[in-house]
């Protein structure tokens, strides 16, 4: 299911895309309204909507819930936790002792050479004044 809806979402943002940069922009008109006195705008008058422009929103608005059902999938909407919740929660499991079976606190777990060929430490030198 994921899979189906992250292709659906890169298909609608390349047709997107693709419909953005086929439409006529609205600051192409800019020089020819200062120069004609027919419009009163900056701009020119909005005017009805095209096919384009309302095939775009719907476009738009499939891709902002495709995100937001991505989002939710990915598992950033299903475990709110703060960064404090973990940390507490980790101190607490560190304090903790552990439980040791009878296998762990004989000498053959402990690394390094085993206690009885262990050399000797050397003497201590003694204090000269």
């Amino acid at each position: 299911m994921y899979t189906a809806i992250l292709i659906t979402h890169l298909v609608i943002a390349v047709t997107l895309i693709g419909l953005v940069l086929l439409q006529h922009g609205k600051g192409a008109d800019a020089g020819a309204a200062f120069g004609s006195g027919a419009s009163t705008t900056v701009f020119g008058a909005r005017g009805s909507t095209s096919f384009l422009s309302k095939v775009t929103t719907l476009f738009a608005a499939g891709f902002f819930g495709t995100s937001l059902v991505l989002t939710m999938l990915a598992g950033g909407y299903s475990q709110p936790h703060s960064v404090i919740d973990r940390s507490v929660e980790r101190s607490e499991s560190s304090a903790l002792p552990k439980e040791s079976s009878p296998a762990q606190t004989t000498h053959e777990s402990l690394p390094g050479p085993a206690p009885d060929t262990m050399p000797a430490p050397p003497p201590t030198p003694p204090n000269s004044p």
